[in-house]
């Protein structure tokens, strides 16, 4: 067992986010190992662009409002203690709700996350088919 060094806080890139996000990398494995996991905050309306995972990813709500689509499925709330599977190779995007901080704890395997154009505002403001008040 050993204590891990950790990288400073990066900013998320423009060519994968649209709006301020920052992460923090709490684990990426060395081989043969390919565990990935990263804490990720999003700025009200901030969000990822279209993107897959080759061997899927779940992500945990930790705190505020998540806004989150699969391609061609229906707008998704999640809130704190939510938890979101999406499989391997599905294209989906995610971040925070209008007027909300949002904070999820991704995990995923590998380095083959494929990504794409960014989310489009009107995707980005549909009316969300799953809310909790």
């Amino acid at each position: 067992m050993k204590l891990l060094n950790q990288p400073p806080t990066a900013k998320g890139p423009a060519e994968w986010f649209t709006g301020d996000v920052w992460f923090d990398v709490i684990h990426r494995g060395e081989e043969p190992s390919r565990t990935r996991a990263n804490m990720v905050r999003f700025a009200p309306g901030a969000r990822t662009a279209w993107h897959s995972h080759g061997l899927g990813q779940a992500l945990l709500i930790v705190e505020g409002v998540a806004l989150l689509q699969s391609r061609g499925g229906l707008l998704i709330e999640a809130r704190p203690g939510d938890v979101v599977w999406t499989p391997p190779g599905e294209e989906h995007w995610h971040g925070a709700a209008p007027g909300h901080f949002m904070t999820h704890l991704a995990l995923w395997e590998g380095d083959d996350t494929v990504w794409r154009e960014h989310v489009t505002d009107a995707d980005y403001t549909a009316t969300p088919a799953t809310t909790r008040r």
